[in-house]
């Protein structure tokens, strides 16, 4: 049986805990008209949001908020939304519960300053991801969003910038990208806003990749967070998996590892890991 190694950090992260515990205790709360709503997926992980579904917490978009019932509950997912989608679940006099990540809500804060200054602000960070579409919508026009090293060359020609990171960006790529911008511009103001719990998770998935025969990844396929720990580790681990529950370990044969590492992203519920963990001891 080949030494299994499992990240300390694997897990729910305080933000994600906190939506989750959000969720639960208005759902139990009897003076709370049921079902709630949450403003989008809670967290990227599908086997939650079904959970809590169940329960009575209905993922919904901003196309079906006006056929709400006036006063019903709308949970905030962790990743936050913009000022307009707020002001616009006010105007249909809805309840808001705001679940957004206190570090996520801090970049919200920076980026609404700056733009209050009239400050250039670059968003490190994927486009199409919810925390970074919310972030823009709390900044000014003069906002960029920067996913990799190659989109630096989009930049105008700029004397200052605010450079900004989303809080699950990859730490090794936002500093390369940071130089490059360093390079462009005559100013830079440079907030590192990528949570501590990204990066110790970033440096142990990378730790114990490197000194492992096959390395494991469980996240949602959603997840932001734990597709850059799959990314990190298949950059020093060649037969690094990507598995969402432990039945989508039936493919994966690793005859000759004597060394498995397993981590997790941060919106990863504990079962699920127990559950590869075992799966893991069996199979190999």
């Amino acid at each position: 049986m080949p030494e299994i190694i499992t990240a300390k950090t694997a897990g729910f992260c305080f933000g994600v805990k906190r939506a989750i515990e959000m969720a639960e205790k208005l759902l139990d709360d009897p003076k709370v008209q049921k079902p709630i709503y949450t403003y989008g997926p809670i967290i990227h992980n599908d086997q939650v949001v079904e959970e809590l579904a169940s329960r009575g917490a209905i993922p919904v978009g901003r196309e079906e908020l006006d056929s709400l019932p006036e006063g019903s509950v709308i949970l905030v997912r962790s990743h936050g939304i913009g000022r307009d989608e707020q002001e616009y679940i006010e105007s249909l006099g809805l309840r808001i519960e705001d679940a957004t990540c206190p570090f996520v809500k801090k970049i919200h804060n920076i980026v609404r300053d700056a733009a209050e200054k009239g400050e250039n602000v670059v968003i490190v960070g994927d486009p199409g991801h919810p925390e970074v579409r919310g972030i823009k919508a709390w900044s000014g026009k003069n906002t960029w969003i920067l996913p990799d090293i190659e989109s630096v060359s989009d930049l105008p020609e700029l004397k200052s910038v605010k450079i900004v990171a989303q809080t699950t960006f990859n730490c090794d790529f936002f500093e390369k990208i940071v130089e490059n911008i360093k390079s462009r511009c005559y100013d830079t103001s440079v907030m590192n806003t990528i949570c501590s719990a990204t990066q110790e998770r970033q440096q142990e998935a990378r730790s114990i990749a490197s000194r492992v025969d096959a390395m494991i990844v469980v996240g949602g396929r959603h997840s932001s967070n734990s597709q850059k720990l799959f990314q990190i580790c298949r950059d020093v681990c060649e037969h690094t998996f990507f598995v969402e529950k432990a039945s989508d370990l039936g493919d994966i044969s690793l005859p000759d590892a004597r060394s498995i590492g397993i981590t997790a992203g941060a919106s990863t519920p504990g079962n699920i890991i127990r559950e590869v963990l075992i799966n893991v001891r069996t199979k190999f």
